[in-house]
């Protein structure tokens, strides 16, 4: 099963739907999260987008709520808002930046198992005014003209985040939530 945290985006219930199609899924609300416990007999975790802006608010109360993740045992993918608190959890710092609520064309940087059948430039929906620099820890993945840390995956750990949106970025977006499913399900059978 993978858990699915919904942070408050319209775009939620998007995620599960194409999730859903390759594994079994459950919601949880973000200020549902109470201990590791809520993640039991899942092999994943999706941190959806927000309608929050991390740069206007005091961002400890969101990333408290995620310091979870430094102790997780099974894979994490945040978008959006859920790529920033990943993140931030592991020392980014967030910036304003020019509003993008349109199509991007994203640069994969470097060898990344979310980006498994996709050419290295793919055209993906992007819906933020916001962005985070690379973590220490993290290796760079790719990159667009109007956001520097487009995706970013974890060095050691399967922790991955992505800027853009791919649960409205059509058959690519749809083939980056299905590498997530592989990911798990690889992980779970420990290779």
């Amino acid at each position: 099963m993978i858990c699915i945290i919904d942070c408050g985006s319209q775009k939620t219930p998007l995620i599960e739907s194409i999730v859903y199609e390759y594994a079994d899924t459950k919601i949880v609300g973000m200020y549902e999260l109470d201990s590791e416990t809520d993640f039991e007999n899942c092999i994943g975790i999706i941190i959806s987008g927000a309608p929050i802006l991390i740069t206007e608010k005091e961002p400890e109360p969101f990333t408290e709520l995620f310091e979870w993740i430094k102790t997780s045992k099974i894979p994490v993918f945040g978008i959006c808002f859920g790529h920033q608190m990943l993140g931030m959890v592991y020392g980014s710092s967030a910036h304003r930046q020019r509003e993008d609520r349109d199509w991007q064309t994203v640069e994969v940087l470097a060898a990344c198992a979310l980006f498994d059948k996709l050419p290295t430039e793919i055209e993906l929906m992007e819906d933020h005014c916001e962005a985070i620099s690379i973590p220490p820890g993290f290796v760079h993945v790719a990159t667009s003209d109007s956001c520097v840390n487009e995706a970013m995956m974890h060095s050691e750990l399967p922790f991955y985040g992505v800027q853009f949106h791919p649960e409205v970025s059509g058959n690519h977006g749809a083939i980056i939530l299905e590498n997530f499913v592989h990911i798990c399900e690889r992980h779970t059978d420990g290779n």
